[in-house]
């Protein structure tokens, strides 16, 4: 019989309840692998949080890029703390590692999980209406860091935020956006512009959208929307959206909305990947690091758990796609019980009973032969 395969994971379990999902997925992936046998991993932990920072002045160490460069795949908690400056934590880490590792695709899954009550009528009537994956733009557009600050202790200070796109950039995640359409059932895609307004980049940004979508026309069904209609779309016709594409800043807000359109931030997962696979890609659940309830053990881990499930995905080059449907399985399973909900979700259980339902969950559906 043949060793488990290796997985080495760098941890980053950062600020807040960051600490707390990351041990709980920690716990639940070594729970998938034990009872599955054929792969297993090791982690990795890095202490970048912002209480680290405040003590020695710094997140990362100076060889931080060899270091995650080790490693098959990235899991980051959260990051952020009230006494540092949200721009210093997330200019201190998540983008430099965004960028250098080549991480330029953000993908997001959307959909309504068993026993999550979704705001809108609709949506809890017919929860398969809302079952989306929206793909961001991770490295470039608004978030390109390009700008600066003259006089900024005056009176008449000047600041710039340049977003930047380019060609390159645009091609590929456009054309990421569409084989991931493309391997979807519904085959439908839909690009998110403001190009009435901002003229330059975002007419660059559909141009090359419109060029790339002449390769699928015969396989995805594909439309624009402008993102302030787009806001409204989700919200009265959810339905009609299958795959979405959408910018650094546009997607980061549009995902969001989409989670709270589901049910809770807190289950919400994404996917930093880099489709080269020459770095290590990051997965992470989009929640922050919720300084009031940090520590308290009652912060909601299914995010964390999808993230984690996404993670095992990717590792796994499609090996591994079945094992990662019946995690998603457990999750779900617990989710959709009263008892072992958390109280953004109407339940009363606590980080600690989540993490060993799911642990139950993969017992059970992944123990069988």
């Amino acid at each position: 019989m043949s060793s488990p395969t290796l997985y080495k994971i760098a941890a980053i379990p950062g600020d807040g309840i960051g600490v707390d999902i990351t041990e709980a997925a920690e716990q639940v992936l070594d729970k998938l692998a034990s009872v599955n046998g054929t792969f297993k991993f090791e982690y990795t932990t890095f202490d970048w949080s912002s209480k680290a920072y405040k003590e020695r002045g710094w997140y990362m160490q100076d060889d931080w890029i060899d270091q995650l460069k080790k490693h098959d795949a990235i899991y980051f908690g959260a990051v952020g703390w009230p006494d540092v400056p949200d721009h210093i934590s997330l200019w201190s880490m998540i983008l430099p590692i965004r960028n250098t590792m080549n991480q330029y695709v953000n993908v997001r899954p959307t959909k309504i999980l068993k026993g999550t009550t979704a705001p809108l009528a609709q949506l809890r009537e017919k929860p398969s209406d809302l079952d989306w994956v929206i793909v961001r733009e991770n490295s470039e557009g608004e978030y390109a860091g390009q700008g600066g600050t003259t006089h900024g202790h005056g009176p008449n200070a000047i600041a710039t935020e340049v977003a930047i796109f380019t060609r390159v950039g645009i091609e590929r995640i456009m054309r990421f956006a569409f084989e991931t359409a493309k391997s979807r059932p519904r085959r439908k895609l839909t690009m998110v512009t403001k190009s009435n307004a901002q003229r330059h980049g975002l007419v660059l940004w559909d141009k090359v959208f419109y060029e790339v979508a002449k390769e699928y026309e015969d396989v995805v069904e594909y439309d624009k929307m402008l993102v302030d209609a787009m806001t409204v779309r989700m919200v009265n016709k959810p339905e009609s959206l299958d795959t979405i594409v959408a910018t650094n800043l546009h997607a980061d807000i549009l995902s969001d909305l989409a989670a709270a359109l589901a049910g809770s931030i807190g289950i919400a997962p994404s996917s930093n990947l880099d489709p080269t696979r020459s770095c290590p890609s990051m997965f992470e659940p989009i929640h922050g690091s919720a300084p009031d309830i940090a520590g308290k053990g009652i912060a909601n881990p299914i995010g964390a758990f999808w993230s984690a499930a996404e993670m095992v995905r990717w590792v796994g080059k499609g090996e591994l796609d079945t094992v990662a449907d019946q995690f998603m399985e457990a999750i779900e399973n617990v989710t959709g019980n009263p008892k072992t909900r958390t109280a953004d979700m109407g339940g009363s259980a606590n980080t600690t009973e989540v993490t060993e339902a799911v642990c139950h969950e993969i017992e059970r559906l992944c123990g069988k032969k």
